[in-house]
């Protein structure tokens, strides 16, 4: 039997009741992904697993994805992004600030993350921790009036941070090369997107990738998408989650902005990220590509 704790009363729950060292049941796999889907982050505490196991749970969930970054692909999978702060022979081992500001990973994809998990393998002294912003519960708290006027509206994605493009800064988006821009194309994404498992309507990425909102000039979408990520980001729709040595965590890339939080650069801390692709058909009537609008300039 695995049973979860709930992490807070809005959303989140952990279990020490699951080993993915050993072959998970169907039964206990459909439980962990029913708790999943009712609490958009789980935490699978204190794990001894390899790469091949890690990435054997997370193709359960979704199709892995590997990340435009790929000099920091794990050299067992590609699907496996290292995040590390750690040097040797004065050498990055992994991606260092990865995402240290409010986003939704993949959201710049035409096909977006269903999820993303993260295998704790060094924890820092200090901090380190995560924090997760609701965009159903955000959703459900917009005025009447403005689920009207968001309802039609499709945001310009491209991958990067609107709110910091400073290419030094540590809350910047990680830094591609000229032949990893080129495979990000800009697309579009609904801004009140329902889930493509559970139908629920969340906000979607308000914050981080989206630049621009199809058919509005600039200067008005930039003031609506900062108006949403700023109500969507409030305390009261947080969550923050602290790793131990083992942890796995997972979160729900429909329902929730997460943010990375900085630390000292000399205190080690070491991830594994796999993230996982929506399925062939979730949402596919919700997605429309924007060529047009790099012609276009945005």
């Amino acid at each position: 039997m695995i049973s979860f704790r709930p992490l807070s009363a809005l959303f989140g729950a952990e279990t020490d009741d699951v080993d993915l060292s050993k072959p998970l049941s169907e039964a206990d796999f459909r439980t962990i992904e029913r708790t999943f889907y009712a609490h958009q982050v789980i935490a699978l505490r204190g794990q001894q697993i390899t790469a091949s196991q890690f990435a054997d749970f997370a193709r359960r969930i979704g199709p892995p994805q590997p990340h435009v970054i790929d000099q920091f692909h794990h050299p067992e999978d590609p699907n496996i992004l290292i995040l590390s702060n750690v040097k040797k022979d004065g050498r990055p081992t992994g991606l260092q600030d990865a995402g240290s500001y409010f986003h939704t990973d993949y959201s710049y994809l035409a096909v977006p993350a269903r999820a993303t998990t993260l295998y704790s393998r060094v924890v820092p002294k200090v901090g380190g921790d995560t924090l997760f912003a609701n965009q159903i519960a955000a959703y459900d708290d917009l005025s009447e009036a403005m689920k009207r006027r968001i309802e039609p509206l499709v945001a310009i994605h491209h991958y990067g941070n609107r709110n910091d493009q400073d290419k030094k800064s540590r809350t910047a988006a990680s830094l591609l090369n000229a032949e990893q821009e080129a495979k990000m194309p800009l697309v579009t994404h609904r801004i009140a997107r329902p889930h493509p498992v559970t139908g629920r309507k969340a906000l979607y990425a308000v914050s981080g990738s989206s630049f621009g909102i199809v058919g509005m000039p600039d200067d008005e979408a930039h003031d609506l998408l900062d108006e949403l990520a700023r109500h969507s980001t409030q305390p009261k729709y947080q969550l923050r989650i602290k790793y131990g040595v083992g942890d796995v965590v997972m979160w729900d890339n429909a329902a929730l902005l997460h943010s990375a939080t900085l630390i000292d650069p000399d205190d080690a801390r070491t991830l594994w990220r796999i993230t996982m692709l929506e399925t062939a058909g979730d949402g596919a009537a919700e997605r429309v590509l924007a060529p047009a609008f790099a012609a276009a300039g945005h």
